[in-house]
């Protein structure tokens, strides 16, 4: 038999795989083994479907020989194809398979990065499930102790949530990053995080949540101190004060120009909405209504 004919060799395979009268047991070391020559064969040959299918087949191989390292592998090659492939559920469900391969094998960064491939893939086609593959991705890494390298992961699912004109979910992606930064001390990381967070807030004309936002970020001493809390004072006082050229100017400066350039972008828009309305807003809080019960 030619070695270089992988039908032929897929036919074999199956045929180890199979129970009869005279195989009374599957022959799985043999077959995945074909399994796998084939699947590279039909992938050199450029036949994408042909050797996807034999990569699933040599995937369910390693796992009945216990050996779910090369069955995630296999199974990471065939997540490949189906993306060369267009088949972009099929993308999301191999690379998940292959992610929990991984973590049977008490490895979860490759299992995170399993994830992180299939939302890289799936950022134009099937977005919403880009982010929460990005979000599973994290809480891998998380649960292991590996803040630091959630970092790009959050960046990534904030950059297409804007996309998506989910400005809360990026808001919340951004202060989930500097939940990360926090609990590894990169403070520079976390500042820019909570003053992107609330830029994102007011591109979406939501001022009371992004007041909230720097208030509640604020707590964190780091974040008082720095020049991204600063820059966030001044960009809400600005509202209030609805000083639309201060807020131009603010949106210019370099403590923005170095945040994430989705983020720079929103920035550079400011304001949005009608910002003499918050003016208008606030003087009403200022005039403290007259208190019958004080005779002073």
């Amino acid at each position: 038999m030619p070695a270089s004919d992988p039908e032929k060799l897929i036919a074999k395979a199956d045929k180890l795989t199979k129970l009869s009268l005279t195989r009374w047991s599957a022959d799985w070391r043999n077959a995945t083994l074909l399994y796998e020559e084939a699947a590279n064969l039909f992938r050199v040959a450029k036949k994408n479907e042909k050797a996807k299918e034999a990569f699933e087949k040599a995937s369910k191989g390693q796992e009945m020989l216990s050996s779910p390292w090369d069955a995630a592998k296999d199974m990471e090659s065939a997540a490949a194809l189906a993306k060369e492939l267009g088949n972009w559920n099929e993308v999301s469900d191999f690379y998940r398979r292959a992610s929990e391969l991984y973590m049977e094998c008490g490895r979860p960064q490759p299992a995170s990065d399993a994830l992180a491939k299939a939302a890289r893939a799936l950022e134009d086609t099937i977005p919403d499930a880009a982010v929460q593959l990005y979000n599973d991705a994290s809480a891998i890494l998380e649960e292991d102790g590996k803040e630091q390298m959630t970092f790009d992961l959050y960046h990534a699912a904030s950059s297409v949530n804007i996309k998506l004109e989910k400005y809360s979910d990026a808001a919340a992606s951004l202060l989930q990053l500097g939940l990360a930064a926090d609990k590894c001390n990169a403070t520079n990381s976390q500042c820019k995080a909570y003053l992107g967070a609330i830029i994102v807030y007011l591109y979406a004309h939501d001022f009371k949540q992004a007041e909230k936002c720097y208030n509640d970020c604020s707590q964190v001493e780091a974040f008082l101190r720095s020049d991204q809390n600063r820059c966030a004072s001044k960009l809400l006082s600005a509202y209030t004060e609805g000083d639309i050229e201060e807020i131009k100017r603010l949106a210019q400066s370099s403590t923005v120009s170095n945040l994430d350039h989705v983020v720079i972008k929103l920035a550079r828009k400011l304001p949005t909405g009608d910002v003499s309305a918050l003016k208008t807003d606030a003087a009403k809080e200022e005039e403290e209504p007259l208190d019958e019960n004080d005779l002073t």
